[in-house]
């Protein structure tokens, strides 16, 4: 150790000192004395130490020494090695965790398939068991099997215009079917959906489904019948009411519309033969074939009417018989071929006949004066049939035209206005008149008229003018009338 010229200590003096007094303090310091984060330490120290993976460092600062403590945190796998084997551990590890982790998933779920297996499983049974059981019922109802311990028949009435529904529910409430379900589902695959008739059925509860719709769609087993008189010389229009008030139509105006239309000339050849429909008020005036018919209530006009056309094609079209002493059979329609008119001019003056004869016999001598006239009445000055018949047509008398039109009124058939025939039958005439119009009187009469006065209604025929007028004068009509009140001028 070397000394300053001045006095001092050299300074490998004051190192080796320094560090003695290091050494010193290590030895003497107890770290496990300090406590808290900071402690008092005598004053003028300085240094720091080591204790586990920290470094402790502090320093003097006036009378007392307050330490700060810093961490820092030391690896003690700092070598690279190491760490690369520690994270590769720790990937194993992980790994195996999330393949332990997978295996319990699927352990889950082949128990929740085996579980959901068992229930799917049993659902399917119970409802197998239950549509079986729904079927089979269904059948066994389909089949009438379970109706036919204790059959019986019950009357059902169907309503206008009913739906599917509404049969069901009739049938089931009436027991004639047990499951309404079925039978909406047998008529919609049976396309029996639509068809029902009104009325009132007697049906056996013991039948099958497809007998039932059979039924229904047809008249067979109603109950519901009415019995209708229809007269000869009934007009349409007296027709159409009285069918309305027996209850056999609903609806007049429909009716009146059907039998103004063409909806049955495909059914009806001898309709086709009209060529003058636009100019009558009702084109089937005269072929509503006058007889007694039973009819159902509420029925559908064109059934009504095609049940008075097949009469009339039956009376006149093919019911044969020796007629007018004639040798052979034959037909009134053929018995009309031979008389120059059409079978539709022999049913307008078979009309006008009925309207205006008094009994039988009459209706051959009127039918003389009609033929008559229409063959050479021009050049007898009566070329017009003069009927008072046909005046008010479609209307019987001046009192049954609407009060709105009955002082302008004017009737298109009316023969006081016009030559020859009009432009259809005014009524729909008997078979008597019929034949009346095609085999007349042989005769020259011109005028008739009736006394009806006393014992009836009494005929009177002329051949001229002065003569039906001497027998107007008979039957006390006054001579200066215009009109003659039945054969006027």
């Amino acid at each position: 150790m070397s000394e300053d010229p001045r006095g001092n200590i050299g300074s490998d003096s004051i190192e080796e000192t320094r560090q003695k007094k290091m050494e010193e303090f290590r030895r003497t310091f107890d770290p496990s004395a300090i406590r808290g984060d900071y402690d008092d330490v005598p004053a003028g120290s300085a240094g720091s130490y080591a204790e586990g993976g920290s470094v402790t460092s502090y320093s003097t600062d006036g009378s007392s020494l307050k330490r700060k403590k810093k961490t820092n945190e030391i690896n003690s796998y700092s070598d690279s090695d190491t760490k690369k084997r520690i994270e590769r551990d720790s990937k194993k590890e992980l790994k195996q965790q999330r393949k332990e982790e997978k295996k319990i998933e699927k352990l889950k779920a082949k128990r929740n398939r085996r579980i959901f297996k068992l229930v799917w499983l049993s659902m399917v049974i119970i409802l197998g068991v239950m549509i079986a059981q729904y079927i089979m019922i269904g059948v066994n109802d389909v089949l009438a099997i379970s109706r036919t311990d204790n059959p019986h028949t019950v009357t059902v009435s169907i309503p206008a215009n009913p739906s599917i529904d509404d049969i069901a529910n009739i049938l089931k409430e009436k027991g004639v079917i047990e499951r309404p379900s079925f039978f909406k589902m047998y008529a919609d695959f049976t396309s029996n959906v639509e068809g029902f008739r009104q009325g009132d059925f007697k049906i056996d509860t013991n039948k099958d489904y497809e007998a039932i719709i059979n039924l229904l769609q047809s008249n067979v087993n109603r109950t519901d019948i009415v019995t209708v008189q229809i007269t000869e010389g009934m007009n349409l229009q007296e027709i159409c009411a009285s069918l309305h008030e027996n209850g056999v139509i609903t609806d007049e105006q429909a009716f009146l519309n059907a039998c103004n239309s063409n909806q049955f000339d495909d059914d009806f050849a001898f309709l086709k033969k009209i060529t003058n429909a636009d100019a009558r008020y009702y084109k089937l005036e005269g072929y509503l074939f006058p007889d007694t018919y039973d009819f159902y209530l509420g029925e559908d006009p064109a059934t009504v009417i095609t049940k008075f056309l097949n009469n009339y094609e039956n009376k006149v079209i093919y019911h044969k018989e020796r007629y007018f002493g004639h040798k052979e059979k034959t037909t009134l329609e053929q018995e009309a071929a031979d008389t120059g008119y059409t079978m539709d001019e022999i049913l307008t003056i078979a009309s006008i006949i009925q309207a205006e004869a008094a009994n039988k016999e009459d209706m051959y001598y009127i039918s003389s004066i009609l033929h008559n006239r229409l063959d050479y009445g021009a050049s007898s000055g009566v070329a017009q049939l003069n009927c008072d018949c046909t005046k008010y047509y479609p209307y019987r008398k001046a009192e049954d035209v609407p009060a709105s039109i009955r002082t302008s009124f004017t009737s298109r058939y009316d023969t006081n206005t016009f030559d020859g025939l009009p432009a259809g039958p005014i009524c729909n005439p008997s078979a008597e008149a019929i034949k009346a119009a095609i085999n007349p009187n042989d005769s020259d009469y011109l005028y008739f008229c009736h006394d009806t006065a006393e014992n009836g209604s009494t005929p009177m025929y002329a051949e001229t003018l002065e003569g039906h007028e001497y027998n107007l004068s008979q039957i006390g009509k006054a001579q200066e009338e215009s009109d003659y009140s039945e054969w006027g001028w």
